[in-house]
């Protein structure tokens, strides 16, 4: 499967969260081809700053493997994850995360921080980014357009 194909999924839920009045961001975990958690922010419904999308995703992951670490998972986020996110997806063992578009504000991946610089910490994630990243950004920009009317 192709990156893109995962991606279409996490826009798929950033969608929902529009809906719903969350940040428009979306997350999928696939180990093998398979899904094993797809979501997307819920901070404001759950009353949980943590409740990133990517977060949700890797909580739900480790409960389906049974195993806090997800060695071998592959993280689809649209969006550069924060630093909280970033840092879990390390804590995790997350093979490789893939992301959309850049955050420019709070990115710490490539922006602001680069919390997965090899040899930074015990376990370096793979990552890729730009994968369908002008329709990232724009869900988020259109999200945000319309917060500001």
């Amino acid at each position: 499967m192709d990156f893109k194909h995962w991606m279409h999924i996490a826009i798929e839920e950033a969608a929902q969260a529009a809906r719903e009045g969350e940040v428009p961001v979306g997350a999928v975990a696939v180990l093998d081809g398979e899904v094993l958690a797809r979501d997307h922010n819920r901070s404001i419904q759950l009353n949980d700053p943590c409740a990133h999308a990517e977060i949700l995703v890797m909580r739900a992951a480790g409960q389906r493997l049974g195993n806090y670490r997800l060695s071998g998972v592959e993280l689809f986020a649209t969006i550069e994850p924060c630093a909280m996110c970033a840092g879990a997806a390390v804590w995790a063992r997350v093979h490789r995360l893939v992301f959309g578009a850049r955050d420019a504000k709070a990115g710490a991946v490539v922006s602001k921080a680069r919390l997965f610089a090899p040899g930074l910490f015990n376990h370096n994630v793979e990552f890729e980014e730009g994968v369908l990243e002008e329709e990232c950004r724009k869900m988020l920009q259109d999200f945000f357009a319309l917060r500001r009317k």
